[in-house]
């Protein structure tokens, strides 16, 4: 493991890499965090044991640095890291819509950037984080980037053109899916039952679900089918899911997450 790793920024994704890392084996003594706020500071210290200090020094010691900031403040880490930053170090950024290029752009030529679109399941050890190279990234650095992701969850390595695509499909994913609960359980009242009788149905099939997509090998339409018998209650629902045009909302919600992904891109941040 290179050593040392800063993380830059630890709000819920950045406390959930520190976390994960320590966990797998990183030792805090290692491990360098900043954030802007003195309370903050002094609790990630107690709670880790880890060395809080300014962004300037994390760029100074550290040899990878994880940028886990809001995209709109990532111009301005860049140029207060920029003058410390040598191209010997990797610089992974958690921000989205942030390409490497730009990333590139505001540091010493040479510099390798790895981007990743992690998504809020890493607080829980079941992420996916989405890895892609910048034009001086190596076989290697992208490695180290999924060692270190990989301790909050699963990896994919993809061209960093489909970035957008994975941030409206994992990125928000989650999103997507607390949305659902929230609606079926708002159907489980209005069909008689208390909401948290309903909410622990929906979550236990929303888990059961989710493990039979991941290890049964099945097509989810396998699946959907195996659950739909003939005049059935399932096929009924179904119908008006059809009827209401979900499946096409579904699709233009992940077309306009893309969209916006895009837009961050180019530095829209409004």
């Amino acid at each position: 493991m290179p050593q040392p790793v800063a993380v830059l920024g630890t709000g819920k994704i950045g406390e959930a890499l520190l976390s994960g890392m320590i966990r797998a084996g990183w030792a805090p003594a290692d491990l360098l965090v900043t954030t802007r706020r003195s309370e903050r500071a002094a609790e990630l210290r107690t709670r880790y044991g880890v060395d809080p200090v300014s962004n300037a020094e994390a760029a100074k010691q550290a040899d990878t640095l994880i940028l886990a900031v809001k995209p709109q403040d990532m111009g301005r880490l860049l140029e207060e890291l920029a003058p410390h930053i040598t191209p010997d170090r990797l610089v992974i950024s958690a921000a989205a819509g942030i390409t490497t290029s730009f990333i590139e752009e505001h540091l010493a030529e040479g510099t390798p950037v790895v981007r990743v679109m992690p998504n809020t399941p890493v607080l829980v050890d079941e992420g996916m984080s989405v890895i892609s190279a910048g034009s001086r990234a190596t076989a290697a650095h992208l490695a180290h980037a999924e060692e270190i992701f990989g301790a909050v969850g699963k990896t994919l390595r993809v061209p960093e053109t489909q970035q957008d695509a994975c941030t409206a499909l994992s990125g928000s994913g989650p999103a997507y899916f607390f949305y659902l609960v929230e609606a079926m359980t708002d159907a489980g009242i209005l069909l008689g039952l208390p909401r948290d009788k309903a909410h622990d149905l929906i979550v236990q099939a929303a888990i059961g679900a989710a493990v039979m997509l991941r290890d049964s090998g099945e097509h989810p339409v396998k699946l959907r089918e195996n659950v739909t018998s003939p005049a059935g209650t399932t096929i009924s629902a179904i119908r008006e899911l059809e009827n209401h045009g979900v499946r096409a909302a579904l699709i233009a919600a992940l077309e306009a997450a893309r969209d916006r992904s895009r837009a961050l891109a180019s530095g829209n941040t409004n």
